[in-house]
């Protein structure tokens, strides 16, 4: 089973940069998409693709933040709320039941636009993490796909020195992604690929020439539980094309 994430900035500009072609040949059995900035009612039969089931979370706030999730097989049940308004109300959160497995796309809040920003972001780490750790304690297996917008060490982006004081690898962010992992969920790709660094990025700035000479971040993520650690095969960040400022990331589950 191939599940990938990706953060489109924009599932209408990703489409003209021929994201739905390459999804037709990726081999994905699920495509959990972030900050989509679309409304559903907005979005022609070319977004809803033969053969895929699909459903869209988007934001009150046209233009704005938004999930959605492609998947070959129909789910079982489709989740849309975290039970949390403010983030509901920008559609950050959409989930797929397929018998005892939960897919799910995550798009937490940046703090990278000031103060105010910060302060939602930090409202959701705070309400999330027990969350997880119902999820945890309740006894499915998932996998929480997403843009997280948090480095979690060192090897996780380029100038990680002058970037200690940033949204994004802040002390207090990173030590949230420790409690993730203590509670006991996997980093997909970190289990993998220990050590793996630059060609682990997922988000490089518009800015100067990021891109070109790989200053990246490693801020998508999928986050699984044990069992789904337990059947991961492979792993890799999609860079052939560019969708948007971030790359997919594809991992391969034993089915």
């Amino acid at each position: 089973m191939r599940i990938v994430s990706v953060n489109t900035n924009g599932l209408r500009s990703a489409a003209r940069k021929g994201f739905f072609d390459w999804l037709e040949v990726s081999g994905a059995d699920v495509v959990c998409v972030q900050e989509t900035k679309a409304q559903a009612a907005d979005l022609d039969d070319s977004f809803r693709p033969a053969g895929w089931h699909v459903h869209f979370h988007s934001a009150l706030k046209k233009g704005y933040a938004g999930t959605a999730i492609y998947a070959r097989q129909a789910p079982d049940a489709v989740i849309d709320s975290l039970a949390l308004p403010e983030f509901d109300d920008e559609g950050r959160y959409l989930e797929y039941r397929f018998g005892p497995l939960s897919v799910a796309s995550l798009y937490l809040p940046s703090g990278s636009s000031g103060p105010e920003r910060q302060a939602s972001k930090d409202r959701f780490l705070d309400a999330y993490l027990p969350q997880m750790a119902a999820m945890r304690a309740g006894g499915r297996e998932y996998v929480l796909c997403g843009d997280w917008n948090i480095a979690h060490r060192e090897i996780d982006l380029k100038n990680w020195k002058s970037n200690q004081k940033n949204s994004g690898f802040l002390p207090h962010e990173r030590a949230w992604m420790d409690q993730v992992l203590a509670q006991g969920w996997v980093d997909a790709y970190r289990h993998l690929y220990p050590e793996a660094e630059g060609e682990a990025y997922t988000w490089w700035s518009n800015r100067g020439n990021a891109y070109a000479n790989n200053v990246g971040w490693r801020i998508d993520y999928q986050i699984v539980t044990p069992g789904m650690a337990a059947r991961l095969t492979a792993g890799t960040v999609y860079k052939d094309q560019r969708f948007s400022d971030h790359a997919p990331l594809i991992l391969d589950y034993a089915d």
